[in-house]
């Protein structure tokens, strides 16, 4: 077997099948370049999902009848100057794309500079080159594809329908224009425009100019919903925004990550996400993130993946403390906030009755039992930043559990309201300064109970509950040893055992948060989670998971009737506990209906 150089053209196709994997590839490579010739404005021309034609204009500084000739050759490039790879100023530097769509497709470039009298274009077909020949054309590009994957027509089954693709076109633009809101594009598919994202009209910073681009890409409601987030550290920014937790959705479809203006879907950040909302979410929902990540040049490495999808840190630990650090303050920061489709779903759920049902008249009568309670005096509850034990301590309340009274002054003087009745013995209703607060009272409760928790582990460490018979873990006698050389480290944990024979080990006391618990179970996991990352991670996860687990069973019950300091205690806890309009789970904890929604329910507006 002779070895030899393979010809260029099909180089080129090889390299094509690198950058060029369908026609969303070519065209996030064509834009890229406009946006790196420093365009302000954008227009793109799709036809058939990309298949039969692309067309991206721009009005950028354009090139010169000789750089035209030089950019359709391959690793050719103006963003190197000093052909140092650590040190990428620019999203496009590899200097593939232009040859390897040439290669595949019909691709004719047209340009010009602002000195120069006239534009030049160069033609490309099936690796073949023509040109440069004279043309019209004002400051700027059009680079114009035809019949991508003509000259490899085995490529073209792999494409999906045509919808399909121009799906993955839109994608595309829309997150290279969540980068770059200083920028206005337009796209039109088959003659109907599908985006016209006009550059930021704020007249402020570009952290809201990136808002109002983000509204517009991803709805009015991700804008309301949205938490702001901003933190540095060691020469590392990060910004952008975050949803709240009861705005998520079921598939990571909405989490955008970019990296020194780059668009990247990234292990580590995804992770760092994950991470921030673990005690937010359901693992089966995900938050909308749109973050944006600046750093050195030199401290990322963004030449480890063909498309440029993936990118590498040199200290990746102090990037995702950052992310989960930050992350986690903005969502501090939120307060009880829920978000607000929870109560528009609400709103839509209520139908109107002209009629009088059946069952008014049971009501008027429950109604009137309600109004016949006598007043309650007290309503101060947590408000001195110590819970009742009566809340914590669930016991069944008296059948003639304290009504409610409220200080007309006080609803308004507070951001949920003023408690005034319980509904089914789960929810509690509210009256607020411009409208009504529905509370579930369980899921409400779980999470103080659940913050309280966490911050009594972070302040006064783990408390320990020694077992009245000790009990003896078999385990092979590689596992038994590495358990026993980390004994003080599990112990600082909450978990104290000792080697008890070759194979065996005794544990005496373990985390009185786990309460009754499968020790042996434990151990064993904790073993293995040693032998594979020799970390004590297991106990920690599993430690967070009691937590929740505890403060489930530890709160107020749903159909446990409450009295009036207990309901509105709730309230006023809930006003200064972080992440508390949701619960461990990633429901919400309350519902908030405006006055002026619930009047137009009424037709009174």
């Amino acid at each position: 077997m002779t070895i030899r150089l393979l010809p260029p053209n099909l180089v080129n196709q090889i390299a094509a099948g690198e950058v060029v994997e369908r026609p969303a590839s070519a065209l996030k490579e064509l834009v890229e370049n406009a946006i790196d010739a420093g365009a302000t404005r954008i227009d793109i021309v799709l036809n058939d999902g990309g298949r039969s034609l692309i067309v991206v204009t721009d009005n950028g500084c354009g090139m010169t009848s000789q750089e035209l000739m030089v950019a359709v050759d391959r690793h050719a490039t103006s963003k190197l100057p000093a052909d140092d790879l650590l040190d990428i100023k620019f999203l496009g530097f590899r200097g593939e794309a232009l040859p390897a769509i040439g290669s595949v497709a019909r691709l004719t470039v047209t340009s010009r500079t602002a000195n120069s009298d006239s534009g030049w274009y160069v033609v490309v077909a099936g690796g073949r080159k023509d040109g440069p020949v004279p043309a019209p054309h004002p400051r700027g590009t059009r680079i114009e594809v035809r019949d991508i994957f003509f000259a490899t027509p085995a490529r073209l089954k792999f494409l999906k329908s045509a919808q399909t693709e121009l799906s993955y076109a839109v994608d595309a633009i829309e997150r290279l224009a969540m980068a770059y809101p200083d920028i206005t594009f337009t796209l039109t598919a088959d003659g109907k425009q599908r985006l016209n994202l006009s550059a930021g009209l704020t007249q402020g910073d570009l952290f809201d100019a990136h808002l109002e681009r983000l509204a517009v890409i991803l709805g009015k409601e991700f804008a309301a919903n949205a938490v702001p987030v901003a933190a540095e550290r060691e020469g590392i920014k990060l910004y952008g925004y975050i949803g709240v937790p009861t705005f998520s959705r079921g598939n990571t479809l909405a989490q955008y990550m970019f990296v020194n203006g780059r668009p990247v879907r990234d292990r580590l950040l995804v992770g760092a996400v994950r991470a921030a909302y673990q005690d937010f979410l359901a693992p089966n929902r995900h938050p909308y993130v749109v973050l944006f990540l600046d750093l050195p040049q030199r401290d990322v490495d963004v030449n480890v993946h063909p498309a440029k999808a993936e990118v590498r840190f040199r200290d990746s630990s102090l990037v995702r403390g950052l992310m989960v650090g930050a992350l986690k303050h903005a969502l501090a920061e939120a307060g009880h906030r829920a978000s607000t489709t929870v109560s528009n779903n609400a709103l839509a759920a209520f139908q109107a009755h002209t009629g009088r049902s059946e069952g008014f008249g049971a009501y008027s009568a429950y109604a009137a039992a309600y109004q016949s309670q006598a007043p309650l005096e007290d309503q101060q509850g947590f408000s001195d930043g110590e819970a009742p034990s009566s809340l914590f301590a669930v016991a069944p309340s008296a059948p003639d559990a304290s009504p409610i009274e409220v200080v007309e002054a006080d609803y308004r003087s507070h951001p949920l309201g003023v408690a005034r009745a319980q509904v089914h013995e789960t929810y509690i209703v509210a009256q607020t300064g411009d409208g009504i607060v529905i509370v579930d009272q369980h899921a409400a409760h779980e999470r103080l109970v659940y913050e309280r928790m966490k911050a009594s582990l972070a302040a006064g460490g783990i408390a320990r509950q020694i077992l009245l018979i000790p009990e003896v873990v078999e385990l092979d006698e590689a596992s038994a040893a590495r358990l026993a050389a980390r004994a003080p480290e599990l112990a600082e944990l909450g978990l104290v055992l000792e080697a008890f024979g070759g194979n065996a080990l005794v544990v005496r006391e373990v985390p009185a948060l786990l309460g009754e618990t499968d020790v042996t179970g434990l151990v064993k996991d904790l073993a293995d989670d040693l032998a594979s990352h020799d970390e004590a991670l297991s106990l920690k996860d599993r430690l967070g998971d009691v937590c929740g687990t505890l403060a489930c069973h530890g709160s107020v019950r749903a159909g446990r009737r409450l009295n009036g300091a207990e309901m509105n205690a709730i309230l006023r806890q809930m006003e200064i506990t972080p992440h508390a309009g949701q619960c461990n789970h990633g429901r919400p904890t309350y519902v908030e209906l405006k006055l002026k929604d619930i009047e137009r329910l009424f037709g009174r507006r």
